[in-house]
C-alpha cells in the first residue's frame, strides 16, 4: 500500500508553526515551577549570630509574578528573594502556590520589618504595613526555627553588583 504525503502551503505551514510554538511557551510557563539562579544569603540577629539561606532571587516582574508557585517542596534553609526597585508597600498571595511559607518584608538596607505565616492556594492578599524593598519567602516557621525576627538584617552585598568603572 502507498500512502502519499498531504502537502501544505507555505502559508498554512508557517500558521501550523506558530501555533506549535505558542503552545509550547504556554506549556514551559505552565504548571511547573520556575527555577532561578540562587544565591547564599546571610542574616545577622540582633542580639549576636546568624543564618544562611539559599535564596533564588526574582528581579523581573515575570520571575516575581510566578514566585514559588507550582513547587512540591521547599526544604528549610532554602528560599526565595523577591527584589524590587524601589520602596513601596508590598502584597503577596498564595495562588498556585502549593507549600505553605512565611515571608519577611525587608527594607532597603536589609533591616526586616515583619514577617507573616500564609497558606497554601490563599488567595488573601499578605500586605506590608510599611514601605519594602525586598521580600523573602521561605517554608514556613523557618524564620522562628532559625532565631530570625522583626529587626534582624538580611545581609545585601552578595545582591549588589559590581559597578563598572
Amino acid at each position: 500500500m502507498i500512502f502519499s504525503r498531504p502537502r501544505l502551503s507555505p502559508g498554512v505551514f508557517c500558521l501550523c508553526l506558530l501555533f506549535l510554538a505558542g503552545n509550547s511557551g504556554c506549556a514551559a510557563r505552565g504548571n511547573r515551577p520556575q527555577k532561578l539562579p540562587a544565591l547564599a544569603l546571610t542574616i545577622e540577629r540582633a542580639g549576636g549570630g546568624s543564618a544562611a539561606v539559599l535564596a533564588e532571587i526574582a528581579r523581573s516582574d515575570a520571575e516575581r509574578e510566578t514566585g514559588l508557585m507550582f513547587r512540591e517542596s521547599l526544604a528549610d534553609g532554602e528560599g526565595m528573594l523577591f527584589v524590587f526597585e524601589k520602596d513601596q508597600t508590598l502584597s503577596f498571595w498564595m495562588k498556585d502556590t502549593l507549600v505553605p511559607l512565611s515571608i519577611a518584608y525587608i527594607s532597603y538596607n536589609g533591616r526586616i520589618l515583619e514577617i507573616h505565616d500564609m497558606k497554601p492556594r490563599d488567595l488573601a492578599p499578605v500586605r506590608s504595613s510599611r514601605s519594602a524593598r525586598y521580600a523573602l519567602e521561605v517554608p514556613q516557621g523557618w524564620f522562628g526555627r532559625a532565631g530570625i525576627k522583626p529587626g534582624d538584617t538580611l545581609v545585601l552585598a552578595p545582591l549588589e553588583s559590581p559597578r563598572e568603572e
